[in-house]
């Protein structure tokens, strides 16, 4: 009896980690999609008939965005979905490209055979979303690259960070992706890496993540230059209407 009690157990939480995995995954979308937009206020219970997932789930998985800065959970009050800075992407940067190459090399170096096929994989998907113009399907590519990166390179401290940085830079890039990028050329640059990789060719990662890495730099600093010109020009019409 106690054996079954204990596999009854391990079932239950297995299947309450999954729920907890399903609800964040699908909140982190929603999140880095804008459907959940920088100061919403969110409810548990709204997100879990939403979603059809119970509160517990939902709860927990609120928790996981708190520590990766996405959501701010005021006790007692109201959890608000974070707003986005884009001078801090600069510097979010800074720690990506070195954090990146790292990953790029490290993965093409000790990749498992079935890892390497799911690399080919994605860059086979990022080929198609380049094709497309699809940005959601660019969107799950990327965030199932980033975390086939983390595993592959086996470095639990990279991980850590990793997972900090990465649904703030995606959602980031969605938000303003439409007036300063193109989808294609981002999901080639992208399908470069991840093929690299596959082949297990350091190098060429290295490589394949700083072209990645200046474009999306490149593409921070014309959104953040447009953001500096928009302000100027609103404080104009606001000193001329003073």
């Amino acid at each position: 009896m106690r054996r079954a009690g204990s596999k009854d157990a391990k079932a239950d939480q297995a299947k309450a980690e999954t729920l907890t995995e399903q609800a964040y995954y699908r909140l982190e979308e929603m999140i880095v999609t804008l459907k959940l937009a920088p100061g919403a206020i969110l409810s548990e219970q709204a997100l879990s008939a939403e979603l059809g997932i119970g509160r517990t789930p939902i709860r927990e998985a609120l928790q996981r965005l708190a520590r990766e800065g996405l959501v701010l959970v005021l006790p007692r009050k109201a959890i608000l979905v974070t707003d986005t800075d884009p001078r801090k992407q600069l510097l979010v940067l800074e720690v990506r490209r070195e954090l990146e190459r790292l990953l790029a090399r490290a993965s093409a170096e000790r990749a498992s055979v079935a890892e390497r096929a799911r690399f080919q994989a994605i860059a086979d998907g990022m080929e198609a979303a380049a094709d497309s113009n699809d940005d959601i399907a660019f969107m799950r590519l990327d965030r199932e690259l980033n975390a086939l990166l983390v595993e592959a390179a086996h470095n639990e401290y990279a991980a850590r960070t990793m997972r900090f940085l990465d649904g703030h830079s995606r959602r980031f890039w969605y938000l303003h992706y439409k007036q300063a990028a193109d989808l294609p050329k981002i999901a080639r640059l992208h399908a470069d890496e991840a093929r690299a990789v596959a082949k297990g060719r350091p190098d060429r990662a290295m490589a394949a993540c700083d072209k990645l890495i200046d474009y999306v730099e490149s593409f921070t600093r014309a959104t953040v230059g447009a953001e500096v010109r928009a302000q100027r020009q609103t404080g104009r019409v606001r000193a001329a209407g003073a």
